[in-house]
């Protein structure tokens, strides 16, 4: 029974891993979600001025909590520079009130938007979170991720220097 179990792990890993690279280069779906004041807000307005970074997470998710710290840090070095970071929060209704006070005493200053019924989250098909989402400026995905670890974010500050370089 054991010496099944590896084998399927490493399938398994094989498959998510595939099924995050064959989205790159495709467009991204344009998306609307509700910002934290309320209104309806289109993703592809975000476009046109450079990269657009899309954090799915949620406030009681706690490595999506430290992926945000880290993403707070690479927008503070590269926001001026054209990137948007977009935390996109997929906390049920139940929770959702709980966002606003919660990112304020994170003191995360990117724009936070709500995906409640996760259907923005689904066209992006995230399996779970945190997943992050990096498109070009022409609304693109460059780049997925599932999950975090320490040291996940220097692969995507890599690639968004990569981009802003190039513009």
């Amino acid at each position: 029974m054991r010496k099944l179990i590896l084998p399927l792990i490493l399938l398994f890993l094989s498959l998510n891993i595939n099924a995050q690279d064959e989205s790159a280069g495709k467009k991204a779906p344009n998306v609307k979600f509700q910002s934290l004041e309320g209104e309806t807000v289109s993703l592809s307005s975000y476009y046109g001025k450079g990269p657009v970074l899309l954090s799915f997470w949620a406030t009681w998710c706690k490595p999506c909590v430290e992926e945000l710290k880290e993403y707070q840090k690479i927008n503070d070095k590269y926001k001026e520079k054209g990137l948007t970071l977009l935390g996109v929060s997929t906390d049920s209704e139940k929770s959702v009130s709980k966002v606003k006070p919660f990112i304020n005493a994170k003191g995360f200053d990117f724009e936070v938007l709500l995906d409640t019924n996760m259907d923005g989250a689904r066209k992006f098909y995230a399996q779970n979170i945190p997943y992050s989402v990096l498109l070009d400026k022409n609304g693109n995905i460059v780049y997925s991720h599932l999950g975090y670890k320490k040291g996940d974010e220097k692969k995507m500050e890599e690639l968004i220097s990569k981009m802003l370089a190039e513009k």
